[in-house]
């Protein structure tokens, strides 16, 4: 009888230009049981994402050559692979500019370990969804449309006009989430707990810019406003 295939341990490439740091998270992750890898600034961090193959990278905002987020900008024309950004001020351009980049979340320097590993989980949770369960043969109602938008919640595939779009794993976490209740007005603070698995209060900015950039892709009108409440998919 064959063993049982131990599986691969998460890799993991941080760019971080202050090596004091660096070493701290690497030697932290690694702990956890993470596969690290480091880079000291923007390009040789590119370098290595292209070298390599990641199920995550954590990015700082400053760094040397190639900012965190001219470099995320990179990474996205290439990869959506999730991406997580650490700032050292928690400043609102440094935030908003990292998310804009799409990075999937972020988190303020110094951060725990323990935090920074529930983020880390977070992400990677979302970039493995799968729905729980098949529908029966009969009830094919996997396939959600939306005007001109098609959702296969079967097979994580997004359509426009019959063309695929191309969606980060929190982008899709969170059109599914709209497409399980089209017409329904979903709050920031129910889409932090259910998109981004977030058990404490966190950063709104986060859904604000996630939407924004989800409604670039499936169409500016297809998510609506609802202002002082939150959000809600058109169904037409």
């Amino acid at each position: 009888m064959p063993e049982p295939r131990v599986p691969d341990p998460v890799s993991v490439l941080v760019v971080e230009d202050d090596a004091t740091i660096r070493r701290a998270v690497q030697l932290a992750l690694e702990r956890y049981g993470y596969r690290v890898d480091v880079a000291a600034d923007g390009l040789s961090g590119l370098e290595a994402f292209r070298a390599g193959t990641y199920d995550l990278l954590i990015l700082d905002v400053m760094l040397p050559e190639l900012d965190g987020i001219g470099l995320c900008h990179r990474i996205r024309e290439e990869s959506l692979v999730p991406v997580l950004m650490m700032s050292a001020r928690g400043d609102a351009l440094d935030v908003v500019a990292g998310l804009e980049a799409g990075a999937d979340d972020y988190v303020i320097k110094p951060v725990d370990t323990p935090v920074l590993v529930a983020r880390i989980r977070a992400l990677l949770r979302r970039a493995t969804f799968e729905p729980s369960q098949s529908p029966p043969p009969d009830a094919p109602d996997h396939v959600l449309v939306f005007g001109d938008l098609t959702v296969d919640t079967l097979g994580m595939e997004v359509h426009r006009a019959g063309e695929p779009v191309p969606l980060t794993p929190t982008e899709l976490r969170l059109l599914l989430e709209f497409a399980a209740a089209p017409g329904s007005v979903l709050d920031r603070r129910r889409l932090l707990r259910e998109v981004w698995d977030y058990g404490w209060e966190g950063d709104t900015r986060v859904v604000d810019l996630c939407v924004l950039r989800l409604r670039k892709k499936i169409g500016s009108g297809r998510i609506e406003t609802v202002r002082g409440f939150g959000y809600k998919l058109v169904r037409a």
